[in-house]
């Protein structure tokens, strides 16, 4: 169990992103929200729709009433169960992380990942910008 951040740290609208590795040694993106009882879930940060597009860019992923929505595509994913009924991503759900809140702090318990470090991938110009036109 590796804490991430604190439970203040997580904004009521909007992402706390970080990065994590598998084992494999690869580097994977997490948002933490808050979903629509207030309560903490943690996602992969990708649309299922377009594995490239990201659901936060660095700035926070769109938020309302508890949902996570794709910045290209306007799919709303369930912030609780991770699944979308709605637009291309309709029937898909988000790859779900495990985590714990303990008093304050928030903890990634996914046996699979380990925490790296707050914050997005390093990754350049490898992820493609939304070519929406899409405000929130």
């Amino acid at each position: 169990m590796e804490r991430v951040t604190t439970t203040d740290e997580v904004p009521e609208q909007g992402s706390f992103l970080f990065t994590v590795t598998d084992s494999d040694g690869d580097e994977a993106e997490v948002i933490l929200i808050r979903d629509s009882e207030g309560e903490i879930a943690a996602w992969r940060n990708f649309c299922t729709h377009e594995i490239d597009q990201r659901l936060d860019r660095g700035d926070g992923a769109a938020t309302r009433e508890g949902g996570v929505i794709c910045p290209k595509h306007g799919s709303i994913f369930d912030g609780t169960t991770g699944y979308c009924d709605n637009g291309k991503a309709a029937g898909s759900t988000l790859a779900e992380v495990s985590v714990a809140v303990n008093r304050n702090d928030v903890y990634l318990t996914d046996d699979e990942l380990q925490f790296d470090h707050v914050g997005g991938i390093d990754d350049g110009d490898e992820m493609p910008e939304s070519s929406s036109h899409l405000g929130f």
